[in-house]
């Protein structure tokens, strides 16, 4: 490979980008879009490949903090990004970024790197895995009903911009943030992500509301949508788009979703990436009408694997050795003994005999607690190589909440 590796010069920002543009089908961003991701570039963290004085790789990586189980957040690498173009693909170029990256993320101390894929069958080589997924569906308004709790017709709703209720919608998310692994805190220019809304990619919908829910005068959840109007020779058949909803309690939730479910002139709701545990499955009248489909979001990769597992909380005491294999970083292969209980977490190398093998990737995809170890054994991906170990060690990593990643990066 000819190409040089080298970390992005905010000079070099604009070639960079357009690199990527071109890789996700060439279609400009807004001006608005662009120069938001360009503002949140972090630079230092961001590398190219480079053919002469043409771009031909590029990947970055954000300073993130991700919830997980347990209620603590991580120091953990948005990896963002990436792209080989199309001119230099099956030169090593994808590789020699990814471990590049990965070297670097261990560098700076962070134990864990995270990435949603435009193809997913791309990362598991790298010692990526799924670990969580989310829900997508289209609630048929003209069929199905919602049965909300006692207490719903107390909560005050009121329509404005997202621009306008910022602050607020901001401090509810961030008071959600612990409860449920997989959920990013928001970094400063992070909370501007929620606001962009190019015409360009609106699809003839409206631009986006935002509905607040109040008690007491206290914001209490809230939801940004938009409106699609339609009409078919029957009468209006207009659809309402959910980006974003959060409550502070089961209440508040519930009476965005009735609002949601009302809105005049529409027929349908349609939702995007939402938790699999989410309650509006619970308050429909028959979900079935809902054409719920599932698939994953993020990925998560441990760098440092001794450090990830003792940043973690577990639902029950355990004590396992794990036979991990990791070619692409091998300071983490090798044996390794994780006790855990009440009190916290601490995983050593050990000369033990192992109780469960399994690579770094089955590691990652387990670590939000939404995929079981033993669901990944009946795949072939897990070994028990002691009896007993696999249920133990299964119910340990698990998580009351399915763990959930609310955007993209």
């Amino acid at each position: 490979m000819t190409t040089e590796l080298r970390v992005l010069d905010p000079a070099e920002w604009d070639n960079w980008y357009a690199v990527l543009e071109l890789a996700f089908g060439g279609v400009p961003e807004a001006d608005e879009e662009r120069k938001l991701w360009q503002e949140l570039t972090e630079h230092e963290r961001s590398l190219g490949a480079w053919d002469g004085d043409r771009c031909v790789g590029t990947a970055g990586a954000f300073s993130f903090r991700l919830t997980v189980p347990g209620g603590r957040s991580v120091p953990a690498a948005g990896v963002t990004m990436v792209s080989v173009a199309g001119t230099h693909r099956r030169r090593g170029i994808l590789t020699s970024m990814m471990r590049r990256q990965l070297e670097d993320v261990r560098s700076w101390g962070e134990p864990l790197a995270i990435l949603t894929a435009s193809e997913p069958v791309i990362y598991g080589r790298f010692g990526y895995g799924a670990a969580t997924q989310a829900v997508h569906a289209t609630i048929d308004t003209t069929r199905v009903g919602l049965t909300v709790p006692e207490g719903t017709d107390g909560i005050t709703l009121r329509v404005t911009s997202p621009t306008e209720a910022l602050d607020a919608t901001e401090a509810v998310y961030a008071a959600l943030v612990p409860g449920r692994p997989g959920m990013l805190e928001r970094r400063p220019g992070w909370e501007r992500v929620a606001l962009l809304d190019p015409p360009g990619d609106r699809d003839g919908a409206s631009p986006r509301l935002c509905v607040l829910a109040e008690r007491d005068g206290r914001v209490v959840g809230y939801a940004h949508y938009a409106i699609k109007p339609n009409w078919s020779f029957a009468g209006s058949d207009g659809s309402v788009s959910v980006h974003q909803l959060a409550g502070l309690d089961p209440v508040a939730e519930a009476a965005l979703w009735r609002f949601l479910c009302s809105v005049d002139l529409t027929a349908r709701v349609r939702l995007m990436s939402r938790p699999v545990d989410d309650a509006w499955q619970h308050l429909v009248t028959d979900v079935r009408r809902c054409e719920p489909t599932v698939r994953e979001i993020l990925f998560v990769r441990l760098v440092e694997l001794g450090a990830a597992l003792e940043a973690r909380g577990y639902q029950t005491p355990v004590d396992v050795v794990f036979e991990v294999a990791d070619a692409f970083c091998p300071w983490n292969e090798g044996r390794w003994r994780l006790t855990a209980d009440a009190t916290g977490a601490r995983c050593v190398r050990t000369d033990d005999p192992a109780d469960l093998a399994l690579s770094v990737r089955e590691l990652g995809a387990a670590y939000l607690g939404g995929v079981s170890l033993l669901s990944l054994a009946a795949a072939g991906r897990v070994r028990e190589l002691r009896p007993g170990t696999l249920t133990t060690a299964s119910v340990a990593f698990g998580s009351p909440v399915a763990p959930w990643l609310p955007h993209s990066f």
